[in-house]
């Protein structure tokens, strides 16, 4: 019996350190992409602004050509809603609601994830004017993962994970815009 009660004391002691050092890892993460784009500020906004157009070139709608789309409210403006269903498991089952539109410059967003996990995110994605017929577009994602999940967090690569699709996104926005 001794030696199951030293195995139960040492895992109750790494259980135990897991927890601690889960309590002082980061819960937060942000992870953002740009992009310049040769054509006009107003342009490009009135593109990214809209829901359905963001199916264009998000990397994410183009993983499964089966997904069921649906939109509610008036898209380009606060308070409409896109949902997607696949049975992709990288893309899942979710929704994405704008909450905030500053014309011309950015639009916010949150992310409500329900499939393959429930999470909710905010996202932005804002365009700047930077010379003639330029603008750089920037788009971010943000979150928290709770504790003790967030003990992850360092083995997850958040911003390479995320960052590479946001970037390929942009990649593909610069080319639909651009031709």
């Amino acid at each position: 019996m001794g030696i199951l009660k030293k195995i139960l004391v040492a895992l109750i002691l790494l259980f135990s350190i897991v927890l601690i050092a889960a309590y002082f890892m980061p819960k937060e993460y942000a992870i953002s992409r740009e992009i310049t784009i040769n054509k006009p500020a107003d342009s490009v906004f009135n593109c990214v602004k809209y829901l359905k157009n963001q199916n264009e070139f998000s990397v994410w709608a183009n993983i499964d050509p089966k997904m069921k789309s649906t939109y509610t409210g008036t898209d380009g403006q606060v308070g409409a809603t896109s949902a997607w269903e696949s049975k992709v498991k990288e893309v899942g089952v979710g929704e994405q609601e704008i909450t905030k539109i500053t014309e011309g410059k950015r639009i916010d967003f949150e992310l409500r994830f329900k499939e393959p996990f429930e999470d909710t995110a905010v996202g932005f994605m804002s365009t700047d004017a930077t010379g003639n017929n330029q603008t750089k577009v920037k788009w971010g994602i943000n979150g928290i993962i709770p504790y003790p999940m967030n003990i992850m967090m360092p083995m997850m690569k958040m911003d390479e994970m995320l960052g590479k699709d946001l970037q390929k996104g942009l990649e593909n926005l610069k080319v639909k815009l651009e031709n």
